[in-house]
């Protein structure tokens, strides 16, 4: 039995789209590692992107690595969920891969930031969970981004100049988390995936089940 099922009851289940954004360094990767690997309902929207590959990661399971003009012929055909620049860089979600999830009663994580969580509130709203992590001061937020020791002085200056716009977007979010403590943060996400999946809309075979209760009577 799935962790869906024994949340639910083996009730048919719509799948639920849930969002984490964060500026750079806020933690929200990590909990969204720890949320997949302790959930195996829960699987990763790969997005396409036209940035380059970095050490370690693989294609087709951190991103899909396209060009430029790969990217333009899938966002004009309408097959992005969601698209974006950061920080010179294009990102977006395949649509198919997504709707079929959902449709199958599976969750979907996302990673992304503000600008993708606008359109994807636009394109499926009903379906769509999104939680804004927040860190605990700007000192600690530069603290993490040199201690990933990922990006040059420059990089981390520009991320850190960016991340007050992406903070001032907190409000548009459902749920809001400040990561003091990586633990605490997870339970707190997870907590809130398991109480939308409870939402009596997304309990697609509820009025099934409720209709046999009444003949048993």
């Amino acid at each position: 039995m799935s962790s869906a099922e024994a949340v639910t009851g083996a009730i048919a289940r719509r799948g639920l789209m849930l969002v984490l954004s964060s500026p750079s360094g806020a933690g929200k990767t990590t909990i969204s590692r720890r949320l997949l690997d302790q959930d195996d309902n829960l699987s990763l929207s790969v997005s396409v992107t036209t940035r380059p590959m970095r050490p370690g990661e693989v294609d087709g399971t951190d991103y899909f690595f396209i060009d430029r003009d790969r990217y333009d012929q899938l966002a004009a055909a309408g097959d992005l969920l969601e698209h974006a620049e950061v920080f010179g860089h294009f990102y977006g979600t395949p649509r198919s891969a997504v709707e079929a999830a959902l449709a199958a009663g599976r969750d979907v994580l996302f990673d992304i930031d503000w600008q993708g969580t606008q359109q994807l509130k636009q394109a499926a709203r009903e379906d769509l969970v999104s939680v804004f992590i927040l860190p605990p001061s700007t000192a600690e937020l530069e603290r993490r981004l040199k201690a990933r020791a990922e990006d040059p002085p420059e990089v981390i200056a520009g991320r850190m100049a960016k991340a007050a716009d992406e903070i001032s977007h907190w409000a548009e979010y459902d749920y809001i988390v400040v990561n003091h403590e990586i633990e605490a943060s997870v339970a707190q996400v997870d907590a809130i995936l398991r109480a939308e999946r409870l939402r009596r809309e997304r309990q697609t075979g509820l009025t099934g089940f409720v209709r046999g209760l009444s003949r048993k009577r």
